[in-house]
């Protein structure tokens, strides 16, 4: 079963290429980095550290993530997603892959331990709010709705994610409980990003808006599964 790493990235060259040197190459046959509109360095960096570099101009996490995805070989089974700016650890790729190598999900999500050294409180109170409006509505036994994850490339189309922002990560697991996909959980560490600020949580407001997103993504995306 083939796997791919998958990791949007927007002016993250101090990160991104210890992040990609340190993918399990056992574990994913290809690291692909989608330069989201960076100004640094952060696609030379990236290709030199091993990565395949795809180039998407429009901004948004979930564009990002998407082109990653449009840019996958035929013969990959399993799109694994991760962040760009260092704050998980790609050393915990096969944790992550193995309910889905092992025939027991489709989608896995890495739940981070959110502690206020590591994540500000405000994004981690919204994450977990979220997460139990989820739970709640959709019967989805999640806690956090992180970056780390994986998927069968196979469920991923059949979602047709519509969301090029935000939203994207609770789109993919609205739509996938909806259809009855198999979703687990596995504990991933979460630490301060390596540098830079984030796009999403590093401000008050910014978190405001990505919590309203996620919100109104989830209504959306059930809204859609459930259409004729």
């Amino acid at each position: 079963m083939n796997a791919t790493v998958i990791i949007p990235a927007l002016n993250e060259e101090e990160a991104i290429g210890g992040l990609v040197a340190r993918v399990p190459r056992a574990s994913a046959t290809e690291v692909i980095v989608v330069d989201n509109g960076s100004t640094d360095a952060t696609a030379a960096v990236a290709k030199a550290a091993g990565a395949r570099v795809v180039v998407e101009r429009r901004r948004g996490y979930g564009a990002a993530c998407w082109a990653g995805v449009a840019a996958l070989r035929d013969d990959v089974s399993v799109a694994a997603f991760l962040d760009g700016d260092g704050s998980q650890r790609p050393e915990e790729l096969p944790r992550v892959l193995e309910p889905i190598l092992l025939g027991r999900a489709d989608l896995v999500l890495g739940a981070r331990a959110l502690t206020s050294g590591t994540h500000p409180l405000h994004a981690a109170l919204g994450t977990r709010l979220v997460s139990a409006f989820i739970r709640r509505r959709y019967g989805v036994a999640i806690t956090d709705i992180g970056p780390f994850r994986a998927i069968r490339v196979e469920l991923l189309h059949r979602l047709r994610m519509r969301d090029r922002a935000f939203g994207w990560p609770v789109e993919m697991v609205v739509k996938a409980a909806a259809l009855r996909a198999r979703i687990i959980e596995v504990p991933v560490t979460h630490a301060p990003r390596v540098a830079g600020r984030s796009k999403v949580s590093g401000t008050l407001v910014g978190t405001v808006r990505a919590g309203y997103a996620f919100i109104a993504t989830a209504l959306r995306a059930a809204r859609d599964v459930t259409a004729p």
